[in-house]
């Protein structure tokens, strides 16, 4: 298979399984984390309606969700590729952190919050995958052409 493709492959397997744990963590909430009585996870507005009646714990899911979700997914990434892996990884890094900025403007959370979550959750993890994943393959030191 041409190398073109098995790199497009691999950041979509590394998208996809990334909104997968990141969907998957945030399933489990209601069991590790309850939202305030007589809030729908699933609508926007009730969420935002209800966001200062959230403790600091309802807010340590989400994180959680978005920092797992994309080391995951770019960990995948640089596992399945050959080279440019630090590139490959903060690809999928800045595709979360735009999909982060998203949610940020659609759902105000605490200022504290969305620094916390767009500052850590994202291009940290993707790096933390690269180094992780480029290890992982036998390399000693990640000092490798982008």
């Amino acid at each position: 298979m041409n190398n073109f493709f098995k790199n497009v492959l691999a950041l979509l397997g590394g998208i996809i399984l990334g909104a997968m744990v990141n969907g998957g963590i945030i399933a489990l909430q209601p069991f590790i984390a309850p939202l305030p009585e007589g809030i729908d996870p699933n609508d926007i507005e009730s969420l935002s309606r209800a966001m200062n009646q959230f403790s600091v714990g309802n807010f340590i899911m989400p994180f959680l969700a978005h920092a797992l979700g994309t080391l995951s997914g770019a960990y995948v990434t640089v596992r399945l590729t050959r080279n440019k892996h630090l590139f490959k990884a903060m690809t999928i890094s800045v595709i979360f952190l735009i999909g982060g900025i998203q949610m940020a403007m659609m759902l105000p959370a605490p200022l504290w919050f969305e620094i916390m979550d767009l500052t850590l959750a994202y291009l940290p993890m993707g790096w933390l995958a690269y180094r992780l994943g480029h290890k992982a393959k036998g390399h000693e030191s990640p000092t490798q052409k982008i």
